[in-house]
């Protein structure tokens, strides 16, 4: 294994990223430009709570800590554990308050482009989206995959792009606020959400309940915390991921199930009745004998 991955004296940049800072900021300021004075450039824009805008600044705090922190640098080869806290912050806490953050109006013109209609739209259904995810995360875990992605910096950097993007994608179903892109069902969200811890359980158990150490990356890294061997590590790893996954999924289905909720709801509520409608006298023609 190269010794550079088992570094033992980072410097300030290594442990804080000011790269990974400066893109969460730039991505913060356009956010809050677009729903503040930038909004008048869109459609049928509306004002933006504040809650969405607090879920919005909790995605960007969650991206740079699990991107840009010592959880990065030392998950990527000395603690496999804070790896597993990483990339479950990174593609199950992050996407669905970034989605819930955002308001319909802001992204509806380029949803509405009809090439977007034409190749995207196929690509956003609820089998595909579920399945991508979960078999480019299971790959991943295959030890010889792991490893050699560990070892190459650009196809690290390449593989982790790839599954942010198809966390996204996986999110996208449940939480996405465009008109004419939402194609499930509350139930059907709920089963959806079901099949996904499902496809996801298998990679976790085999890293909780493996005997040997499972990746060449982390055999022979430092003990960084005492009383956590590396193979201990590795199965809190696994169990972080597994925790992690039922709380990004308890949440979602809570929204769900609040969504689903209110629009029952509002089926129910009474039409509200004209309160002048009973003293009004209509003539024949449509008039009243109030002169309205």
């Amino acid at each position: 294994m190269p010794n550079h991955l088992h570094g033992s004296n980072p410097g300030f940049a290594d442990l804080w990223s000011p790269g990974v800072l400066l893109i969460t900021l730039l991505v913060g300021y356009v956010y809050f430009y677009l729903v503040g004075p930038g909004r008048h450039r869109f459609a049928n824009s509306e004002p933006v709570s504040a809650g969405k805008k607090t879920l919005f600044i909790t995605a960007l705090l969650l991206f740079y800590g699990a991107q840009g922190t010592p959880v990065a640098f030392y998950g990527h080869a000395q603690l496999f554990s804070a790896h597993m806290l990483q990339q479950s912050i990174l593609y199950l806490i992050m996407p669905p308050l970034v989605f819930l953050s955002i308001p319909g109006w802001m992204l509806q013109p380029l949803f509405d482009l009809k090439w977007m209609r034409k190749f995207v739209y196929p690509l956003t259904h609820p089998i595909l989206s579920v399945l991508v995810f979960n078999l480019l995360f299971s790959v991943y875990h295959i030890p010889m995959i792991f490893d050699t992605v560990a070892q190459h910096p650009v196809y690290h950097i390449g593989y982790h792009t790839v599954l942010i993007i198809a966390a996204f994608h996986m999110w996208f179903p449940l939480f996405n606020n465009f008109e004419g892109w939402k194609r499930m069902s509350s139930l059907q969200m709920i089963a959806y959400l079901f099949a996904d811890g499902v496809l996801l359980t298998p990679a976790c158990a085999l890293i909780i309940f493996a005997k040997d150490l499972l990746y060449e990356t982390y055999m022979g890294a430092p003990i960084l915390i005492q009383g956590l061997p590396p193979l201990h590590d590795q199965q809190l790893g696994g169990t972080i991921m597994k925790i992690m996954q039922e709380i990004a999924y308890g949440f979602a289905l809570s929204v769900v199930f609040i969504r689903w909720f209110r629009a029952e709801r509002s089926k129910d509520e009474p039409i509200e009745p004209n309160p002048n409608q009973d003293t009004m006298l209509h003539t024949p023609n449509g008039g009243n004998l109030n002169g309205a």
